[in-house]
């Protein structure tokens, strides 16, 4: 299991790669590609948000390992196609800094919620994720691109979170417990600070 989640991980910065090679040539698909991917990794409220999504899903176990973080990635690219569209979606920066708090929560208290309503909860939060990204897709960018760049960088934020939460639970189940409920608090702290624009 453990050499199979260090392919895993490779393979995923192999994946990478090519976003990193094409990151300073050209406009339209391959712009739009990289802008997108680089959207979601440059802000720490997306990447909290995110991680902590892989996090709760792997707590969670069984389908909702994937029906999870699925369900944000694509409730997100609806969120995405609103913003491109220009369509309002109310205190979405707000919405943003309250997931990581909520999902931070979520995390350091251990919350055991039905499948459904975890994917309930992560497709709300996604909804201001995705209208964020697409609210700033560059003019250049090629719009299937873009939405394909913050799509695949927010599965690699699940995946880490997945990962993480695996990892962590190697350590033994209590220290285990402690240490990825301590990085919970710590993401919902952060939220804290974003949402009060102190971070």
């Amino acid at each position: 299991m453990k050499s199979a989640l260090k392919s895993g991980l490779l393979a995923l910065a192999a994946a990478a790669l090519p976003a990193v090679a094409y990151a300073h040539t050209g406009v339209g698909q391959t712009s739009g590609f990289v802008h997108g991917f680089s959207h979601p990794v440059s802000g720490l409220d997306h990447i909290l948000a995110m991680v902590m999504v892989g996090v709760f899903a792997f707590q969670l176990g069984g389908r909702a390992t994937w029906l999870v973080p699925t369900t944000f990635v694509l409730v997100m690219a609806l969120g995405g196609a609103l913003g491109v569209a220009g369509v309002n979606v109310p205190f979405v920066e707000t919405g943003i800094a309250l997931s990581v708090v909520v999902l931070g929560a979520i995390v350091a208290l251990n919350v055991k919620a039905p499948t459904a309503l975890a994917m309930g909860v992560v497709g709300l939060f996604a909804v201001f994720h995705g209208h964020a990204h697409g609210a700033e897709m560059p003019e250049d960018a090629g719009g299937a691109a873009y939405a394909a760049g913050f799509m695949i960088a927010t599965a690699f934020l699940h995946a880490a979170g997945l990962g993480l939460g695996y990892i962590i639970g190697r350590a033994g189940e209590r220290q285990g417990a402690f240490v990825t409920r301590a990085a919970g608090s710590v993401a919902a702290i952060a939220g804290v600070g974003i949402l009060a624009g102190v971070i």
